[in-house]
Formats: C-alpha cells, structure tokens, sequence
C-alpha cells in the first residue's frame, strides 16, 4: 500500500514537471521541428535576443506582474487588517463578496472588465491591463494575509499599547515581522496570478502592451518556434529564483517565531 502510495505520488509529479522538463529541453534543441536525436544548442537563444516583439511582451509581463504584486500586496494586506482587526456593519458581506472574483471564470471577469472599461472611459492598454490584474490578485492576497493574520496575536499589540505605543507602531512593531512571510508570501502569489493570466490580457491589451502570454497565444496561431520555449524558460529561471528568495528569506522568521 505504501509502496502503491508513493508511485502514485511520483506519477503525479511527472505529470506536473514532464512537460516543463520537455519545453525546456527543447529551448536548446538545434532542430525547429523538435526531431530527435536531440542536438544541443544556443540558437533559440541567439534567435530570442533579435525578437524584439517577444521581449517587449516578456518585459511587459513581468512589470505588469512586479507592479500588481506591489499594489494587490498593499491594498490586501490594509483590507485583511482591517477585516480581521475591527468591527463594522456589512463586514460579513465584503468577506463573501472576496470569494466571486476567485470563482468566476476568466473568460465572464475579461468581458465584462472590457465592456465597463469603454463604458468608463478607461479603455484599453497597460493601465487597463494592471487594474484588471490587480482586480484578480486583491482577492488571493486577503485571503493568505488574513490567514496569516488569524495565528498572530492581538493581545500583543494591546501589551505594547499598555506600554506607551501608538496603534500604528504596535502594529508595525509587533504584528508585521509575526506577519511578514504571510505578506511575502501573499506578493508571491499574487506575481504568478498576474504573471500567468492570458484572458484578462488578451481583452485589454493593445499593440505594444500585449503580455507574454497573448504573444504566445497569436505565435501559435502563425506557427510555433523554440524561441517560445526559450523565453518561458528564462521566466521559469526568474520565477523559481523568486520563489527560493522567498524560501530562504521566510525561515529566520519561522525560527524567531519559535523562540
């Protein structure tokens, strides 16, 4: 049973890393058309550093990402504190009002971004394009920082209340380093959100805002190359890179917390 178990686990695993492992591997096949014996080589690389289009977009995505972390991060963080710390009317209501966002699918959340942006006047473009990310991220960020939040203590806030401490620095003090991987974790999650939405994108952007993965999508539908494959392997590199920052920064506060 254990032994049954633990293939089952690998299985999965293979079926989650086996593709990223082959698009990987094909950033440095020489062949175009992917056929094997597999000859290693930098070509693709080579043929990405001249694609300015592709870059301009992998640039895009990855500033959109940076910036909708940075915002979703801070307006999450104000609105968990502020539902999890204080008491006021409809507060159940905007907890239940946070879950929609997080199960409607896409494809209804870009139409209808679209059509209230022309009704508004905002329109399209990068700016349309960084409040719809930032509209889908906020809901990710409550719910890790509130659930964070939910194992720190208020009575310490109160204690260095009773000492002399304003609210403010008793929060900044005491309850966010307690909550700073929460937080970390929250930005994180909400870069790969930003960074991983294709239907929003493709709805709001414009020539020359459009994110990685609407040119992915229009590459595609002209023919496929390994610059694709190329490109994506330099986001997972930055991506993983982020994610094991994250790692390494998150555990000297999991120790301080234990002591």
């Amino acid at each position: 049973m254990r032994l049954t178990a633990r293939l089952y686990l690998c299985a999965v695993i293979a079926f989650f890393y086996l593709p990223i492992a082959v698009l990987v591997a094909m950033g440095f096949n020489q062949s175009p058309l992917y056929a094997l014996p597999f000859t290693f080589s930098t070509t693709w690389y080579e043929a990405l550093a001249g694609n300015a289009k592709l870059l301009k977009a992998g640039w895009n995505s990855l500033l959109i990402a940076g910036l909708t972390a940075v915002v979703a991060t801070l307006l999450g963080t104000m609105a968990a504190v502020a539902l999890s710390r204080r008491r006021f009317r409809g507060q159940t209501l905007l907890r239940l009002l946070l879950l929609p966002p997080i199960a409607i699918p896409w494809l209804i959340t870009g139409t209808a971004m679209l059509v209230f942006f022309f009704w508004t006047g905002i329109g399209r473009g990068f700016h349309a394009i960084m409040i719809g990310h930032v509209a889908l991220a906020i809901p990710y960020v409550v719910l890790v920082v509130g659930t964070g939040l939910a194992g720190v203590r208020s009575d310490l806030e109160e204690a260095a209340m009773s000492l002399g401490s304003t609210p403010l620095n008793a929060f900044a003090l005491v309850t966010l380093p307690l909550l700073l991987p929460s937080i970390l974790g929250a930005a994180l999650f909400a870069f790969a959100v930003s960074l991983d939405q294709f239907v929003v994108s493709y709805f709001l952007a414009t020539p020359g805002s459009s994110t990685l993965p609407v040119e992915i999508y229009s590459a595609i539908r002209k023919g496929f190359t390994p610059e694709i494959n190329a490109i994506c392997t330099i986001l997972l590199a930055v991506s993983m890179a982020v994610f094991l920052l994250f790692a390494v920064f998150a555990r000297p506060g999991a120790v301080r917390d234990r002591r």
